[in-house]
């Protein structure tokens, strides 16, 4: 048993908080946490991640306190050095239970080391705690060479999201990477070529917060990430080098090769909840720091849970969006990201009784930071409690998941009556959500599908979930996923069924990516990745989850490819010789401009006639601007017969030709830059759009 009357092995003095958290200086290491309800705190130094007799440095004094902040300088401690904090007495009865005083991470760590044999949970047995809890280190940020890293400062205009799961992305044995890259920052550098081929302008990574693996159902391991331990650290696992510094010079090594590609790299960031749980969970950092502080607490004391993971972040609170503008400080300065997509963000707008607040303080904090005035900012504005907050993000940088988008284009694409309307607003930009005159398309941020649901061809190939692998017994996860089998339920060697479900995963591809708004794929649709009907994987950490490599075995997953890459290339001009050759306009661009300019027609299957009633599956959209280079007409059929639809004619004149550029019910690769070169269509003409398909044309402007 460790004998707490020794004397500390190193030389203190009172230290400060201008800094929170482990500050190397010259002389030795500042520690500094928030703990307002410490009556005496101790600084646990350890020799190595398993030491079983640390030295334990205790502070009382309010030589070592001001305010709500406890600070101590410990002399000649070097970067690398592994401490926990663990509070001693308390002032009252928060906290965990007096007998249990729990070693607590530093929550402005960059660094959580884990022992051999860690144990989530820590017990009574003090030696036991000290030997498999996990700790923090001193880390020097300051070391690793950034050379001439430039971020690429891509617009919102032409950026294309590509959401990918760090480890999901190379795990798979296909990958062909050796066994110590699969499933690691080094692995997802050596697939940049594939991305940079696909087109793709940002990678959105689902967490690299350093989260809790096992914070999942027993035998299960959390796969997604939002589990969050550290909002500093980055994830250890996901690293080929488990050395002190390996996991954050590896993730940079990441971001400085994406960025050399042109890519940029955005955070899926988790401040609405942590890995801590509710009243049974385990205590590892907050909750032993200031349980009321940092969690939104029901008035019987019990935990909140608008998160539906056990409890909630108090964002609200000051030393919480302190906090949380640190932590992106510190991944946008530190670690070079580009920006931040936030789970959950509804929950930041509640205050810190939990009610929704009108304004967020902690999102207008955020929105006006100046650190973060060239970072990309995109919130979930919904929760797990109901509040719904789309269109309503305080704030006006922030860009919105399009939660609309994603369920009125599956709907109309579906068939669905009475979507028409709807559907053509999501193409527009959402401006009965977002007002067309006082907010730019960009607000929106268009989606089909993302991790938290069906992959693109599941959407397409099951109309009900199939969970049961995930040991709920198929309760988890969404029942609304407004998607259809086409004739089968889940996978089927029928190819009429297989060549109507690969037109829609086509229209939903080349919708997302042309209307008005940035649009995010989520990782292997292009590919046509399929999880067998599982809605919510967020607990499969296997080849169910992972990107298949082999694709390119399946007919049907290369032509899916091909042409999600010919339609991102559509999006921008530049990157296409034909429609550069007409000096086109990037798509979003010449649509936005056709919008704010009400240079648009709207056809039915005949020019001028559109139908409007709740019954029509079937829209023509004619946009045109004087100063555009090619005018652009769309014909979707969401019906599931064919349809004869006339051509309308070119703003251009009459006699102009019609080139098509997109048409999802030909099979083949086919290739953009025969688009000045292929079959000339005239207004009157009679075209056969067949059942779910669309095609687009695109007419010279002289």
């Amino acid at each position: 048993m460790t004998d707490h009357t020794a004397a500390p092995r190193h030389v203190i003095s009172a230290g400060h908080c201008r800094h929170l958290g482990a500050t190397l200086e010259e002389d030795g290491v500042n520690f500094a946490i928030w703990c307002p309800r410490a009556r005496s705190i101790e600084l646990l130094l350890f020799a190595y991640p398993e030491d079983p007799d640390p030295e334990i440095i205790t502070v009382e004094s309010e030589l070592f306190r001001s305010s709500y902040y406890w600070h101590v300088k410990v002399l000649a401690v070097k970067a690398g050095q592994i401490y926990a904090w663990r509070v001693r007495e308390y002032i009252g009865d928060d906290g965990p239970a007096p007998h249990k005083r729990p070693l607590l991470i530093d929550p402005y760590s960059a660094r959580v080391v884990f022992p051999k044999g860690y144990l989530r949970y820590q017990g009574d047995d003090e030696e036991e705690n000290f030997r498999t809890c996990a700790k923090s280190a001193v880390i020097d940020m300051t070391t690793y060479d950034w050379g001439l890293d430039i971020r690429p400062g891509i617009s919102l205009r032409k950026t294309v999201i590509y959401e990918l799961h760090v480890k999901g992305f190379t795990a798979s044995k296909t990958s062909g990477l050796s066994d110590e890259l699969r499933g690691t920052y080094r692995g997802l550098i050596e697939k940049i070529p594939y991305l940079t081929a696909l087109g793709i302008t940002a990678v959105e990574l689902l967490p690299v917060y350093q989260f809790d693996v096992h914070d999942a159902r027993p035998g299960m391991t959390n796969y997604w990430g939002y589990s969050p331990m550290s909002f500093f650290a980055v994830h250890e696992q996901y690293s080929s080098d488990r050395s002190l510094m390996g996991p954050i010079d590896e993730f940079r090594d990441m971001v400085k090769a994406l960025h050399r590609a042109n890519i940029e790299v955005i955070l899926d960031v988790v401040y609405n909840h942590t890995s801590e749980g509710g009243e049974d969970g385990p205590v590892y950092c907050f909750k032993g720091y200031d349980q009321s502080g940092y969690y939104i607490l029901n008035k019987d004391g019990s935990f909140a849970n608008y998160s539906g993971c056990g409890n909630t972040f108090k964002g609200s609170a000051p030393v919480v969006r302190e906090l949380i503008q640190d932590s992106l400080i510190f991944w946008k300065d530190k670690m070079h990201v580009d920006g931040f997509r936030f789970d959950l963000a509804a929950i930041l707008a509640r205050g810190e009784d939990g009610e929704p607040l009108a304004s967020s303080p902690t999102l207008l904090d955020i929105d006006a930071n100046h650190h973060l005035a060239d970072a990309k900012l995109i919130a979930e504005p919904w929760d797990a409690g109901g509040l719904y907050a789309l269109g309503r993000i305080s704030g006006s940088k922030w860009r919105e998941w399009n939660g609309r988008f994603r369920d009125d284009v599956r709907c109309f694409m579906r068939g669905d009556n009475g979507f028409v309307k709807k559907f053509i607003n999501r193409v527009l930009g959402s401006p009965d959500i977002y007002n067309e005159r006082m907010v730019d398309p960009r607000k929106s941020l268009n989606f089909i599908t993302c991790h938290d649901g069906f992959t693109l061809w599941d959407l397409v190939s099951y109309s009900h979930k199939r969970n049961d692998a995930n040991g709920e017994h198929s309760r988890d996860g969404t029942d609304d996923n407004c998607s259809g089998n086409y004739g089968v339920e889940g996978e089927t060697a029928d190819p009429e069924i297989n060549a109507v479900r690969l037109r829609q995963a086509k229209n939903f591809m080349a919708i997302a990516l042309l209307s008005m708004g940035t649009p995010m794929l989520l990782m292997g649709d292009e590919v046509l990745r399929t999880q067998k009907g599982n809605n919510n994987a967020y607990c499969q950490d296997n080849d169910l989850s992972y990107f298949n490599w082999d694709f390119e075995k399946s007919p049907l997953a290369s032509e899916m490819l091909a042409f999600t890459r010919l339609v991102i290339r559509l999006r921008d001009p530049v990157r296409n010789a034909a429609l550069a050759s007409r000096r086109a306009r990037p798509m979003p661009r010449f649509l936005d401009r056709a919008l704010r300019n009400w240079r648009m027609q709207w056809h039915g299957v005949r020019p001028f006639q559109p139908d409007w009633s709740d019954e029509s599956h079937s829209i023509g959209l004619l946009a045109y601007s004087e100063d555009a280079g090619v005018y652009f007409y769309g014909f979707v059929n969401a019906w599931w017969q064919d349809l004869e639809v006339e051509l309308p004619p070119s703003p251009a004149g009459v006699r102009n030709p019609w080139f098509k550029i997109i048409d999802t019910a030909v099979t083949g690769k086919g290739h953009p830059g025969a688009v000045f070169r292929g079959e000339r269509f005239r207004a009157g003409d009679l075209l056969k759009v067949p059942a779910r398909s669309m095609a687009a044309f695109v007419s010279p402007n002289y």
